[in-house]
This record gives structure tokens, C-alpha cells and sequence, in this order.
């Protein structure tokens, strides 16, 4: 994604600042690119002493910018930091890079947040994510915790090849996805809108309205550029997808912010079908488990059809069979995906919340649900005030 090159200066010398080794980095969030249009109401800034490009970038606002780490050694990479930033972590610190490592890598989706972190005047948030743990979500979707961030548009500071082919793979399966949950027509705006939607299924912080209903709109309707750059190559690579509106032969039109063109997929069932079969590994057997309750199979039937659908080394193989077909066919499909979507996000994210209590510590952890929530109550404050001045006199 393009940036301010000084922003994106000062991004880099934040990762600078770190001895522990960092492999694959990325900055994401409203802090990086705007989310909606209105300037925040907010008159403070959460940095100390940002410098001039930070200030110049956040003209919606100062905002706290996440970071991702992505790291070799789990305990090796905290042993170096405590040593360098014994402040950054809360109590759990005092017990070593080895208890600091097994709460990272087995409580949650594999993440440790370090919240509210002052480094040259910008305040941050970055996670420490092991960089088999990325490759694994991003390939199979376990989790879809960080597999969900690299959806949406970010800025890679640091890149892997390894991570980086296997995002490729993320994007092209949240694109299947999004479209196995539409209708046959619709718009740029609604797929993107499905796509960015895909981490927020069954996250728990929207059912406690800590995070903004309107988030996912919000998103798209600021980044739809930089959605296009992501997607649009691979929108012109699937032979079930294509445009059907006469705008994007306009020149600049994949630049433009307000432009959002109709598209239209081939339901063929054998497409279709296809498609479920390309699904990531992990997130296709808990849909496949999902269509053995709904079409009543025995086990025994189930388990022979799981062994034929073992992933072929040849990933062009991969085509669907007569299961696959029947579940392209069924009418509620967009639910069901969508049902595997909240199951396969709610744990990993309710636990990682959980889990910022002690990697945090209560206090921080107190101020960060804190804000969450105050940011979710002045935005229902705004659509009650909405709704009330659309209705007539």
C-alpha cells in the first residue's frame, strides 16, 4: 500500500528501536489509514512528541499505531527485549522469556500485545507473533486472527518471502469466500465489504460494542483504492468473476475513491464448487463437518469422502467433487460459510482478550477496553443523531 514516504519513514525507525530480531513486520489500523470520514472528536493525542509526519498523516486525529512482529524464536526474541524493554511488559515479564513465550504461543491465537508503548514520541501497540504461527493462519486459516488483518489493506514495513507467498494465498481464499457468501451481481463496495467483514464475524468485542458497528463501512468507504489494489489482480485471474459496468473502461478509475463498479460470478455449481474445494485446509474441513450434520452423512461415508479430499502437493488439482458440488448448490450456503466464519474467529479473539489481561496487566488492559468502549458509545450517540435528523418534520 502507498504512504507518505515520511510516515512511512517514521513507521521504520519505530522497528528500529528494537534489538530483538524482527523478520516481517507490518503497520495496520485506523492509525495507518483512515476509517470514515469524520475527524475524531477527540482533541487529545495519544502521542508524546510525535514528529512532523505523524502529526501531518493523522489529519483525522492522533490515533495509537499497531504494529505485528513477526519473529523466528518465540523466547529468544522476548529474552532480547526484556532486557532492552523491561517496561514494556506488565507483571508476566518477571518471570522470564520462557513463561512469556508459552502464554504467547499457547493461550489464544498465537499473539502477545504489548499496549500503550512509547517509542520516538509515538505511541504504539505492537504483537509478537511467531512467524510459523503467521504462515499457518494465513495458509489454513486456524485461527483468522492475523490471516483477518492481512485482508485488508497494511503497510508491510518488513517483508518474508515465505509470508509473503502465503498471503497471497489468504487474499485469493478471503476473495472465495466473500463471493461464496453473494448473490450473483453486486458491487466492489459490498465485496470488499464481505472481505474486511470476514475478521469481525464472531468477534466478541462487537457483541460488547467495543468496537464501532459501522467499522466495516467504514473501512471500505475510505480505502476502496487500496482495496482494489490488493484484489483486483486476482478479481482478473478467477475465470467465474468479471466486471459488468461500462465505468472501469474510464482511465483512473481503479484510483478513484468514489467509483464503485458492479461485478458479476458464475453460479455454475462446478465453479462453485471449485471454489469450496480451494478453501484453506483448517476453515474447509470445519465447513465440510458442518455439511455432514446439515445433509445427515454417516460417519463412515464422511470420513472415506475426507480421505479422497486429502490437499494434492499440486494446488491446480484441487477440483471439487460431487460433495463440493452439493454444497455449492444449497440455498443457505452464504449462512453456513458465514456461521463457520463467527466459529472460527469468536474463541481465538475472546481468548486473546482474555489473554491481554495478563499480557498488558489490568490497569492498561482497563484503559484499552476503556476506550474501546467510549469509541463504541459515541458512535451510537452519532447514528441516533443521524437517524433523528432524517426523519421528516
Amino acid at each position: 500500500m502507498l504512504i507518505n514516504a515520511e510516515f512511512k519513514e517514521a513507521l521504520r525507525q519505530v522497528l528500529w528501536q528494537f534489538r530483538a530480531p524482527i523478520r516481517y513486520a507490518f503497520a495496520y489500523g485506523s492509525g495507518v489509514f483512515p476509517q470514515g470520514s469524520a475527524p475524531s472528536t477527540s482533541k487529545a493525542s495519544p502521542h508524546a512528541h510525535p514528529p512532523a509526519a505523524v502529526t501531518k498523516w493523522q489529519t483525522h486525529g492522533g490515533k495509537i499505531i499497531d504494529f505485528i512482529f513477526g519473529v523466528s524464536f518465540t523466547e529468544h526474541w522476548h529474552s532480547l527485549n526484556l532486557q532492552q524493554h523491561r517496561d514494556h511488559y506488565s507483571f508476566l515479564g518477571s518471570f522470564g522469556s520462557g513463561t512469556v513465550s508459552k502464554v504467547q504461543d499457547n493461550i489464544g491465537a498465537g499473539a502477545y500485545f504489548n499496549p500503550y508503548i512509547n517509542v520516538n514520541g509515538i505511541t504504539i501497540k505492537y504483537g509478537v507473533v511467531n512467524l510459523d504461527t503467521i504462515y499457518r493462519d494465513l495458509s489454513e486459516w486456524d485461527t483468522l486472527y492475523i490471516a483477518g488483518r492481512l485482508q485488508k489493506p497494511v503497510k508491510i514495513l518488513r517483508d518474508d518471502p515465505r509470508i509473503r507467498l502465503a498471503n497471497q494465498v489468504n487474499l485469493i481464499s478471503a476473495l472465495r469466500t466473500a463471493l461464496l457468501m453473494l448473490p450473483e451481481n453486486f458491487t466492489e463496495a459490498e465485496l470488499y465489504s464481505k472481505i474486511a467483514g470476514i475478521s469481525y464475524m464472531g468477534d466478541p468485542r462487537m457483541d460488547f460494542k467495543a468496537e464501532d458497528p459501522a467499522k466495516v463501512s467504514n473501512i471500505v468507504d475510505a480505502q476502496m483504492a487500496n482495496f482494489r489494489q490488493l484484489y483486483l489482480p486476482l478479481i482478473d485471474n478467477l475465470p467465474n468473476l468479471s466486471f459488468n459496468d461500462p465505468a472501469v473502461s474510464q482511465p483512473g478509475w481503479t484510483e478513484s475513491e468514489t467509483a464503485n463498479c458492479r461485478l458479476q460470478q458464475n453460479m455454475d455449481p462446478i465453479r462453485r464448487g471449485n471454489m469450496v474445494r480451494r478453501l484453506p485446509k483448517v476453515f474447509r474441513k470445519k465447513l465440510y463437518t458442518a455439511y455432514q450434520t446439515i445433509f445427515d452423512m454417516p460417519g463412515r461415508e464422511f470420513q472415506a469422502l475426507m480421505l479422497q479430499s486429502k490437499d494434492e502437493d499440486d494446488y491446480s488439482k484441487r477440483v471439487g467433487g460431487v460433495f463440493e458440488r452439493r454444497i455449492a448448490e444449497e440455498k443457505n450456503l452464504d449462512r453456513v460459510v458465514g456461521d463457520v466464519v463467527r466459529k472460527t474467529v469468536w474463541w481465538p479473539t475472546m481468548s486473546q482478550s482474555i489473554k491481554g489481561v495478563l499480557t498488558a496487566g489490568p490497569a492498561r488492559s482497563w484503559q484499552y477496553w476503556g476506550e474501546k468502549r467510549a469509541k463504541g458509545k459515541e458512535k451510537d450517540v452519532k447514528t441516533v443523531e443521524q437517524t433523528q435528523k432524517s426523519k421528516p418534520e
